[in-house]
């Protein structure tokens, strides 16, 4: 942590609010109570401490939100060399001349996201168009064909509403009540996700485009751009519309138009001046009003492509499934009906900047608070291996979060019944340069042993089972896939730490993270 970060992170510290105590020089877990100073946690002061403290002037360590009031030793907001100082003249001296104010009783904010900023989205630099922080845009084409026309066709209006409609928990399609509702949710309110739907019907049948998509999207534009400024599509302003949809009626068949997405094959192609970014195509038609789940939650996996996130499945087994059970559900996975979890909000930045909890091997046990992934305050804790945490993110960890069965995630039936709880996933985020930038280890890759070996993402205990961790659960390399990988890529190392849940209260699990 730079000194910068260091000053940014003092103003938290005054909103914990630090309660002196006259108890011996002892830290009890039971009522919570720590040392000024105790850097480590350990409940005594020593040079390990003092060497931590100048670790991190130094910018070559990472305060947890606990030590951050712990460093503060004079009490201004602000740590700094001065608190270095004090802490080496207090080792320096007889333990009974401490200060009164030696302990604090440790009392999280109860707003934790108050004035902290976005963390910049990672998957940014992969190249995809679509923004995922401020304005986004999508442009669908709600597209039939001569011989092949909807069953039900809604108005525009209506089109618009089911598509960019405000959020609504009443509404029957609840979570995918709307793209803009959904992502608004995700990125907690980063994205700011608009757009608008233009219903066409092709000049020719529908063979003529099944392997032709660069025709019908050019078809689409050509006819509405002289009406309609498709400038206002560019939000970020790289020179591209954001993402564009191209879905059509189900019974144009799975062959040709089953949902996916990727880069537009035309680049020399202008629409008022602008390229055309990544497109999505597809047959999830809209039921009806009250029945286009499939419709909005199929088209949010595939915005995730549009903004650089691979698929979580399998290409190349059997079962393509990418993780199991309870806990393996994910937006990007094969279910595609429910939120993004920690890693995929990591990349598209919607975390906030202390939302990202970062372990450090050096500073010893660390105490977290994991709140409720489908609340803006949720949030997540990264253990890197070795402490090597790369630029971007773009390495190997494990990533912590507590996830619930509410807000993005309720349309799972399982989560609305039985909660869930704290799930941990395997990241190896290793990324390739060149005129393709993507995960070295994403699902098909040449780099993954036909998915046997190193994969971009894995939950912990992948079975299909409850693999959430609750309460009084402790996780050591006895569970399956909290290794790490070895030189043959195969998750046997150990990383000589256990995770402890310790508690739920408030909609917020306590964890512990400490040597095994």
């Amino acid at each position: 942590m730079g000194k910068h970060l260091i000053r940014k992170a003092a103003a938290l510290s005054l909103a914990l609010g630090l309660t002196a105590s006259a108890l011996p020089l002892t830290a009890s877990a039971d009522d919570q109570q720590y040392i000024m100073g105790d850097m480590d946690l350990n409940g005594r002061l020593n040079a390990a401490d003092l060497t931590l403290m100048k670790n991190l002037l130094l910018g070559a360590a990472e305060m947890s939100y606990q030590q951050m009031v712990a460093f503060d030793l004079s009490a201004d907001g602000t740590p700094d060399l001065r608190d270095l100082i004090l802490m080496q003249k207090y080792l320096l001296t007889d333990i009974s001349e401490f200060p009164s104010g030696t302990f604090y009783t440790l009392t999280p904010p109860e707003d934790p996201i108050e004035n902290s900023s976005f963390i910049a989205p990672s998957i940014s630099v992969h190249g995809a168009s679509l923004p995922t922080a401020g304005k986004a845009n999508l442009v669908v084409f709600y597209v039939d064909f001569p011989d092949c026309r909807y069953d039900y066709a809604p108005s525009e209006e209506e089109l618009n509403q089911i598509a960019f409609g405000a959020a609504d928990e009443s509404n029957p399609c609840y979570p995918f009540e709307s793209f803009s509702a959904f992502y608004g949710r995700a990125s907690k309110g980063n994205m700011q996700l608009s757009g608008h739907v233009f219903r066409y019907t092709t000049k020719e049948n529908q063979a003529v485009y099944d392997d032709n998509k660069v025709k019908i999207a050019e078809e689409c534009y050509d006819a509405f751009k002289d009406s309609v400024d498709f400038t206002e599509f560019d939000g970020d302003g790289d020179g591209r519309i954001d993402a564009t949809l191209f879905t059509t009626p189900t019974r144009a068949g799975d062959d040709h138009w089953w949902p996916c997405a990727g880069a537009f094959g035309d680049p020399a192609y202008r629409v008022d001046g602008k390229a055309v970014g990544h497109i999505i195509t597809g047959n999830a038609q809209i039921g009806s009003t009250r029945d286009y789940v499939n419709f909005i939650s199929s088209y949010c996996h595939e915005m995730g492509h549009c903004t650089g996130l691979p698929d979580y499945y399998l290409f190349t087994t059997n079962d393509s499934e990418g993780m199991h059970g309870a806990a393996g559900i994910e937006l990007m996975d094969t279910d595609a009906g429910t939120d993004f979890g920690a890693f995929s909000k990591l990349m598209l930045g919607f975390y906030r900047e202390n939302q990202v909890n970062v372990y450090n091997t050096a500073m010893g046990t660390q105490t977290y608070t994991l709140r409720n992934a489908q609340t803006d305050a949720g949030n997540c804790i990264i253990i890197p291996y070795g402490d090597q945490l790369a630029e971007h993110y773009f390495s190997e960890y494990f990533i912590i979060e507590y996830a619930s069965g509410q807000g993005n995630n309720s349309a799972v039936p399982w989560w609305q019944k039985k909660g869930a709880g704290v799930r941990v996933y395997h990241i190896d985020a290793t990324t390739e340069y060149g005129w393709n930038t993507y995960f070295r280890y994403g699902s098909g890759s040449e780099f993954t042993n036909r998915d046997t070996g190193r994969r971009l993402i894995r939950i912990i205990d992948d079975t299909d089972t409850d693999n959430f961790y609750h309460a009084g659960d402790v996780i050591t390399n006895s569970i399956a896939g909290f290794n790490w990988y070895d030189g043959n890529a195969q998750q046997t190392v150990d990383p000589g730490l256990k995770i402890t849940v310790d508690s739920f209260e408030n909609d917020a699990y306590t964890v512990t993270v400490s040597a095994k």
